[in-house]
């Protein structure tokens, strides 16, 4: 018998299929008594289903917002990328013999690997709307970088956030503030905010910021921190509108991003590239996902929403890729056991598996445990 509910809340579900109960029921519909392949089948149900309500929703912002196309938006004069004939309003189609589809696949790769040499392959069009495909290496090289020490959101070059210790925030600087102008040059967009930062080589520069009715001056001096600079910079925020096979196609690649972006966290939280400290669980989403809504709110319900959509691909990826990871009590390692029968053609001892599957269940409460802790922690202290 098959029992449905619908719950107050709809956050989140769960199916019982019996796969705990025991192995001896005479049952021909019970989950044990299935085919491997059927089991196989309904453990990656779930995980495959996160993917899919992923891309929905990544339809839905696509068709709405547009996608980022990986077009370059700034190019500093003197820099890596400048000497090697990269220019503002190239799009990148290659990456290290990669494909590009997204602005932020571009960022994403300069930021893991700063000190590596860049094989771009681009497409640029002159003033009569002709195309060619070029290619250049930029060589990143070991310098001072500055900043002033913001976040930038989605419309423009609108201040989300600020960095500890942030300079333009000891110098006045309040969420929500739009950069106008820094040094007399006009801000339309938030690439050319480090355009004019690092032009400045740490001179102290005079920012104008519109807040609210008021235009409000402050000056700030940038801070200097050593690393690897090639000179170059994209725009997640500048947003390509396309046809419906277009909206289909980079709902695909959002989608593929997240999945990408969440195999390579785990990697670096193993290698120790991402410490601890930056795991967040149920308490860390919410509060973030707080921050989002407050950051959007100003500017508007239909900004809102999109953040919110956005966070629920992140969330949805992310939760697909945990689930098909071979550990025990999750349903890849489920999955790892059934692989395992397939190829022996005989099941695994049910208590053997059942004791793993336990030693994997509590293990995972005590991270939980140590992760909620943790949220708790960076709230309040």
């Amino acid at each position: 018998e098959t029992k449905y509910s619908i719950k107050l809340f709809p956050f989140g579900g769960a199916c019982v299929m019996g796969e705990d109960e025991e192995f001896d029921s005479d049952d021909p519909k019970a989950f044990n008594n299935k085919s491997v392949w059927a089991r196989m089948a309904v453990v990656v149900a779930g995980p495959v289903f996160n993917f899919i309500l992923a891309f929905i929703l990544a339809v839905i912002v696509i068709a709405i917002a547009g996608y980022d196309d990986p077009y370059v938006v700034t190019v500093i004069d003197g820099s890596p990328a400048a000497e090697a004939g990269l220019m503002p309003g190239d799009r990148l189609i290659e990456m290290n013999g990669k494909r590009v589809h997204l602005s932020r696949e571009v960022s994403l790769e300069t930021n893991l690997h700063p000190e590596e040499e860049l094989s771009l392959v681009y497409e640029r069009t002159d003033e009569a709307g002709n195309v060619t495909v070029q290619e250049c290496t930029v060589t990143p090289y070991l310098s001072n970088a500055y900043q002033v020490g913001v976040y930038l959101g989605e419309t423009g070059a609108e201040i989300t956030d600020f960095t500890e210790n942030s300079p333009a925030e000891q110098a006045g600087a309040q969420v929500g503030d739009r950069i106008v102008s820094i040094n007399g040059a006009a801000i339309t967009q938030s690439g050319e905010v480090s355009r004019e930062v690092q032009k400045s080589e740490g001179a102290e520069m005079e920012i104008r910021l519109q807040r609210g009715d008021e235009e409000v001056t402050i000056r700030v001096t940038p801070t200097a921190s050593s690393g690897y600079y090639s000179g170059f910079e994209m725009d997640s925020n500048l947003r390509t509108r396309g046809n419906v096979l277009e909206v289909l196609e980079y709902s695909f690649y959002e989608v593929k991003y997240w999945v990408v972006t969440t195999f390579r966290t785990i990697g670096m939280l193993v290698t120790g590239q991402v410490s601890f400290n930056d795991l967040s669980g149920p308490v860390g989403i919410v509060d973030t996902i707080g921050t989002a809504y407050e950051q959007s709110k100003e500017s508007g319900a239909k900004y809102v929403w999109l953040n919110m959509l956005n966070m629920s691909i992140l969330l949805s990826a992310n939760l697909g890729v945990m689930n098909l990871l071979p550990i025990p009590a999750l349903d890849g390692g489920r999955l790892l056991f059934f692989i395992i029968e397939a190829v022996r053609g005989k099941r695994i001892s049910e208590k053997k598996e059942a004791m793993v599957h336990l030693i994997g269940f509590a293990l995972l409460m005590v991270l939980m445990v140590a992760v909620l802790f943790n949220d708790i922690r960076k709230i309040f202290f």
